[in-house]
């Protein structure tokens, strides 16, 4: 994910990176030479003087911005709901760690604490990489024993896996009468917002926008842009190529956006940062357990670009 400062208007018009426009500038300059071929045979296919004009374009360009302009929303809407779970994960983590720290009262000493902070910190590692479809096993295993880390590393669906450890390890101190069955409860509850964080992230993972809708606005979309020279051509003559280049940027751009945002958890450069929300909720973590934090022992770092 890209993270940069706010840049003034005018350095808004030439930024690069973070941008869409690598991904759809072979497209635009296959329509740029298109539209100076329209222009050059002077609008005709195959000596056929196709009859356009601007005017059915004005009226379908708006009828597909709408449909564009939905096709984001509900794009957006996948993004910002995977963004909230995060941000949901955060706050159940934290809330893990004060409730263990604090209603043990002192009768388990930093270690004992650290090895949970750490089997916690291993729950979100996991999920990140379940996500993205990458291999977790280096984060997990500088954060599990090796007896643990040997279950997690074999199973197919970690996240859950570690989240039955740190049930079992809640269920330890209840056994140890570190602390009662209302206050292991009490912790329960929060494991069971984390079942339903990962539930929720692997709607998103698993449930992309229909294909078929996909398809139909990708097609509408292309088949507006090629059109698009034949009815603007006799009005603009050699201008054409300059105008249909921009109008399609703004179409091709707005769908090229809604397809890197409509899954939210990957490598793009508009995904949610993972890595470094998972750093993050490490960090607080270990702080609040009285740990300080050396940025030096962790995996990631806030970057201009943020993965």
């Amino acid at each position: 994910m890209i993270i940069r400062k706010k840049e003034t208007w005018f350095r808004m018009l030439f930024i690069w990176e973070g941008s869409v426009l690598p991904r759809v500038l072979p497209r635009l300059i296959l329509l740029f030479f298109l539209s100076v071929a329209v222009v050059y045979f002077h609008g005709t296919l195959l000596s056929y003087k196709v009859p356009l004009d601007a005017t059915p374009f004005t009226l379908f360009g708006f009828v597909l911005a709408l449909f564009l302009g939905f096709r984001n929303n509900a794009s957006y809407e996948r993004f910002w709901e995977g963004r909230k779970l995060w941000g949901s994960l955060l706050n159940v983590s934290r809330a893990l760690t004060r409730q263990v720290a604090t209603l043990t009262n002192g009768r388990i000493d930093q270690n004992e604490l650290l090895v949970f902070v750490r089997i916690n910190s291993a729950f979100n590692f996991a999920l990140k990489h379940q996500l993205r479809g990458t291999d977790a096993s280096s984060d997990l295993e500088s954060r599990l024993s090796p007896e643990l880390f040997a279950i997690a590393k074999v199973s197919k669906y970690k996240p859950a896996v570690i989240m039955q450890f740190m049930g079992e390890w809640i269920q330890n101190l209840k056994q140890r009468n570190i602390i009662d069955s209302i206050q292991q409860a009490r912790i329960d509850q929060n494991i069971d917002k984390l079942s339903d964080i990962l539930g929720g992230c692997e709607r998103i993972a698993s449930t992309p926008i229909p294909f078929s809708y996909s398809v139909l606005l990708h097609r509408t979309v292309y088949i507006y842009c090629f059109l698009l020279p034949f009815g603007l051509v006799d009005s603009l003559s050699w201008f054409t190529p300059f105008i249909v280049s921009f109008i399609a940027y703004t179409f091709v751009a707005f769908e090229a956006i809604a397809d890197e945002i409509e899954e939210p958890f990957g490598n793009e450069a508009n995904d949610l940062a993972l890595s470094t929300m998972s750093t993050m909720i490490e960090e607080t973590c270990l702080e609040m357990s009285g740990k300080p934090v050396d940025s030096n022992d962790l995996n990631d770092a806030h970057m201009n670009v943020i993965h």
